[in-house]
């Protein structure tokens, strides 16, 4: 008998949960077909085109001198370049101004003196340089026709025989401007310059 009353309430409960789901069924059928109520909006910025301008740019010319430079009539030393063993000392080597002493003091009516262009720095010896010797030598030449040093030799060295053969070397190397006498260039005889070996530092 208790079977049978089980049954039973079990089947009306069955039966009201398939009329419920049945309802829920029903009513959600409407609302999936419904359209999405509202409007959507899309922003969409628009860059502006930009435009480039070009300038052109003239150079500006340089202002003009006033007055012109001076001359420059100092003449030029040439440094000759050290070895390797020498390269950590600093010397110097003064070339004196030329001085003529076979034409006088050269006071003579003439077109133009000699001058001297280019005048070379001897190469300091090793043996002096290493030991720290230091000293002068006055050379006597012939400035050529051609502003060229011929016939080098040496007047006076202290001390002696140690900075003779590079004070010869680099007397040849000196360039003059020539001694113009009525027009035509001459050679100058007698002209000295001492030159002095000096360590610094």
């Amino acid at each position: 008998m208790r079977y049978i009353i089980a049954l039973l309430i079990a089947g009306v409960v069955t039966f009201f949960l398939f009329l419920g789901m049945q309802a829920l069924i029903n009513g959600g059928q409407g609302t999936a077909t419904e359209p999405v109520k509202g409007n959507v909006l899309d922003f969409v910025r628009l860059k502006k085109e930009e435009t480039v301008e070009k300038k052109e740019r003239k150079p500006q010319k340089p202002p003009t001198p006033k007055e012109p430079p001076p001359p420059m009539d100092a003449p030029q030393m040439q440094a000759n370049n050290l070895d390797a063993g020498a390269s950590s000392f600093d010397f110097s080597a003064n070339v004196d101004a030329d001085v003529d002493l076979a034409g006088g003091l050269a006071l003579e009516s003439s077109d133009g003196e000699y001058l001297p262009i280019v005048k070379v720095a001897p190469v300091y010896p090793r043996r002096a340089l290493s030991r720290g010797i230091e000293g002068y030598v006055l050379v006597e030449f012939v400035v050529t026709k051609q502003g060229t040093v011929r016939d080098p030799k040496v007047l006076k060295a202290e001390p002696e025989n140690i900075f003779n053969r590079a004070a010869m070397d680099a007397a040849l190397k000196f360039k003059y401007k020539p001694r113009v006498v009525n027009g035509e260039a001459v050679e100058v005889a007698g002209v000295q310059n001492k030159i002095t070996f000096q360590i610094n530092g």
